[in-house]
């Protein structure tokens, strides 16, 4: 039986639940409706997150941005939905999603939505000096 879209978000135990580590995701293929028209909306969303006792599931979670497909949604509210949805499912220290909409009517919408853990701080960034492109060549 083919894949459906489904809204249930499954995840798994966090290997390393003592650390701190960020996870990106890039899902290029985001689709909803414009409730206005009915004409798809396209977008790359940018999921980043630190988890911490769960992570989401890639399957699911393909499968859950698919059910969108079909749905009537504003870009804010749907970005804050999808949001609102990984962090039932995650419980993660933080999360944020970003929705970069392609152009409708000559103008492109970005939607940032953030969650934070209350009491989470992040470490200290450790800043390393970045290695030029083919740095390792020599001649």
């Amino acid at each position: 039986m083919p894949s459906q879209p489904s809204k249930s978000l499954e995840t798994f135990d966090n290997p390393y639940p003592d650390r701190d580590y960020h996870i990106h995701m890039e899902i290029p293929e985001f689709t909803c409706l414009c409730p206005k028209t009915g004409q798809p909306d396209f977008a790359t969303l940018f999921l980043d997150y630190i988890p911490d006792h769960k992570c989401v599931e890639l399957k699911s979670l393909k499968l859950y941005i698919w059910s969108y497909r079909n749905e009537g949604a504003f870009h804010e509210a749907v970005t804050n939905r999808i949001l609102d949805d990984l962090v039932t499912a995650t419980q993660p220290r933080f999360m944020r999603l970003t929705a970069k909409f392609y152009v409708r009517g000559g103008i492109f919408t970005n939607v940032v939505a953030e969650y934070h853990r209350p009491g989470w701080q992040p470490r200290p960034l450790v800043e390393l000096t970045a290695f030029p492109p083919q740095s390792n060549m020599r001649g």
